[in-house]
This record gives C-alpha cells, structure tokens and sequence, in this order.
C-alpha cells in the first residue's frame, strides 16, 4: 500500500485509469480536458524534463500530488505549494439514511455540479471530471444543494473526492451524508475508500475521522507551471 500511495497519481494513471494517461514512461498526465494532475515515475533528471515536456507554455493549474518530495526541473515554477493528508478508511463507518435523498448524478447535471465545484472550491473540477468515477447528490427545490463522488483509482483503492456543500444548505450534514455513501458504493464493489484533506483544515479532517478515516501518510501538493 505504502508504494501505491508514495505516488498516487502515477498509480493510477498506470494502473485502473491509464486510459485518459498522456505521456510516456517516465512522466504521465491525465488528460486536461479531465483533470490537471500530473506525475512522475521518480524525481530522476529524465523523469522530470518529460515531466516539463507535458506541460505547454501559458498552461496553468497543473497539479502534482505524492507523498515524496516534489522536485521540479529548471523549465517548470511552482505558483502554489502546500502540504496535504492521506486518509484511508479503517473501519466503515455508519451507512448513509435511505431517506437521505441522494440520486445518481448524470450528464444533465454537468453544468450544476461545475457551478457548485467552482463556487466551493473543493479541489480541481472540470465538465469531464465525472468520467473518473461517479458522483451523488442531494437537491433541494430542484437545486444542486450537495455532491460527492469518486476520482482517483488505483488497484484495490478509490478516492472519495468532490466534496462540497452550496453555502445555502450547509449545517444539515449533507457532506457527511454523502461522503458515507459514496464510501459504501467503493466498498460494495471491493475497493477501499481513501480521500484527502489539506493538513491545516482540521474541520474536515476531524469529520473524516468520524467517518472512519485515518490519516496514512502527509501529501505534498504543487501546482505548477512553465516558467515565463
């Protein structure tokens, strides 16, 4: 597990995922048109220049995601730089309420689930990012109130991702509620759930951990791009 999660990214886009893979075998991307993580086999001099080769110029947003350091070659700069956890589950924890009015999220809903992504800011979101995996939600009047689904899958693991809450309906649970059930889609079919969380936001970290969630190992994250 410790070696599929060093570099997550690169798991998956050499593993369950390797079909939006672009790039070769030393630095992969998932396609931009789906998400901007990118990652490398290692941080060799090689691994890193095809790394700088993925990335055009003016091409912003370009995220790296892993548990050993980030290193970058003289081409690429960071803009953002942050320190994230790991979370995988330990125990299941308490099923989501029939009642609780999740639905499937279908192609209809793109627009909304893009909107609700960009007001909430609950990590990189783009019209294909449903393509990773599927997504829930809660609506209310006819309006998306809340969402939850799945993005990175790498063997034996699927991250619970997407998270987020219109701030008209949050402190009605809605994150919880989904996030249980998305957990327990990913265990219904053999998968682990994991998930991530910047390190400082320790309101989200300490519902995670309600949830059944266990901090595994610190992330770096980097968002990068060429130099000008």
């Amino acid at each position: 597990m410790t070696q599929i999660f060093n570099r997550t990214v690169w798991s998956a886009l050499t593993t369950r995922q390797s079909a939006f893979s672009r790039g070769g075998d030393l630095a992969k991307r998932f396609d931009p048109a789906v998400s901007p993580f990118a990652a490398t086999k290692d941080n060799s001099r090689p691994a890193l220049e095809a790394l700088a080769d993925l990335i055009t110029p003016g091409e912003d947003h370009v995220y790296l995601l892993q548990a050993e350091d980030i290193a970058l070659p003289d081409a690429l700069e960071a803009e953002v730089t942050a320190l994230g956890v790991l979370m995988t589950e330990r125990r299941a924890g308490p099923d989501a309420a029939p009642d609780a009015g999740i639905v499937a999220l279908t192609a209809n809903d793109i627009p909304e689930m893009v909107a609700l992504a960009e007001l909430t800011k609950p990590g990189p979101f783009t019209a294909r990012t449903p393509e990773l995996g599927r997504f829930w939600g809660v609506k209310h009047d006819g309006r998306l109130a809340a969402m939850a689904g799945t993005r990175l899958n790498v063997t034996g693991f699927t991250e619970v991702s997407g998270i987020c809450t219109h701030p008209d309906f949050r402190g009605r649970g809605l994150a919880s509620t989904l996030s249980r059930h998305v957990a327990g889609e990913i265990r219904a079919r053999g998968d682990t759930p994991f998930l991530h969380a910047y390190a400082d936001n320790h309101g989200a970290i300490a519902l995670y951990r309600k949830l059944g969630f266990e901090i595994f190992s610190e992330v770096n994250v980097a968002v990068v791009r060429r130099k000008q």
